[in-house]
């Protein structure tokens, strides 16, 4: 077996079974459910297959229909909306057992200049290397990392901020989170590879924020958390094997609804992505 980078890498590289149809591994894992970026990027992935080298994607919009199943197959079908002078669209449907659960729909556009710049600054935060791994943190906190971490192992996560770990810590707390993330080792230089991959990545911390200011964000959860749907935007070519700052916070949690988004900035302070996300939030009941 591979590195998990290599890992990762081969999760993203669909077998295409007929045209417009791909199909995906799903990792076997102890979770109840598939994890919602692997689907995401996959989904992005069999989009990508379908267009042009010279079209990067600029959008996606998705929802998250099903809960997916660990260890079983899912099959892409891409629908080709359009295809125009300077954008292409691509529809995508993740099937599992014979049931939809997944839909994406993504943008493609052709670079091209345009008369307005303007960005919102990256803020002052710690640097990487000043800060220490998600992994390295965790494990010497709690003496063993939880099971869905096998999913965060081909990434270098790195909290901006000092973990909390006990209610009083969360007095004032605020519903935001910032992380520096990058492969754990380095990509293919195809620009749809850290595209997808940091689409994958872009599900993993996001409702930390809607999290942050009720309970500590590592160790025994209180509510059943659900990815509802998931939008991105591309303004720039980055490189996901490179730093990202990934700034995200939540204007409103109501109704077991909680609304995230993150804006992700180079190491030279481009803002290179904006995401939003919308999770359920149920508290668990006692036993």
């Amino acid at each position: 077996m591979g590195t998990p980078v290599d890992v990762l890498v081969e999760l993203l590289d669909l077998e295409q079974i007929e045209l417009n149809i791909f199909r995906g591994r799903s990792p076997e894992e102890s979770l109840q459910r598939t994890f919602g970026g692997q689907v995401a990027g996959q989904a992005l992935v069999a989009a990508g297959r379908t267009v042009d080298g010279d079209r990067p994607v600029h959008s996606l919009h998705a929802y998250f229909l099903r809960p997916g199943v660990p260890g079983v197959p899912i099959v892409y079908q891409v629908d080709r909306i359009r295809d125009g002078r300077s954008f292409t669209t691509r529809r995508v449907l993740g099937i599992q057992g014979g049931r939809s659960i997944f839909a994406l729909t993504a943008d493609f556009h052709v670079p091209e200049p345009g008369g307005i710049e303007h960005q919102e600054a990256m803020p002052p935060v710690p640097a990487p290397e000043e800060l220490p791994s998600a992994l390295d943190e965790v494990g010497a906190r709690l003496g063993e990392l939880p099971p869905f971490i096998s999913r965060r192992q081909p990434f270098d996560i790195r909290y901006v901020e000092r973990l909390r770990w006990t209610q009083e810590e969360l007095v004032g707390v605020q519903p935001r989170s910032g992380v520096w993330l990058r492969t754990n080792g380095p990509l293919p230089d195809a620009p749809l590879i850290h595209v997808c991959a940091l689409t994958y990545a872009s599900d993993m911390t996001l409702l930390d924020s809607v999290r942050a200011p009720v309970e500590p964000l590592w160790g025994r959860r209180n509510f059943d958390m659900a990815s509802l749907d998931h939008a991105m935007w591309f303004h720039r070519p980055f490189r996901a094997d490179d730093w990202l700052l990934y700034q995200q916070e939540s204007p409103i949690a109501h109704g077991a609804r909680g609304l995230a988004r993150g804006q992700i900035f180079d190491r030279s302070g481009q803002l290179v992505v904006s995401v939003v996300q919308e999770g359920l939030f149920r508290p668990l009941r006692a036993n």
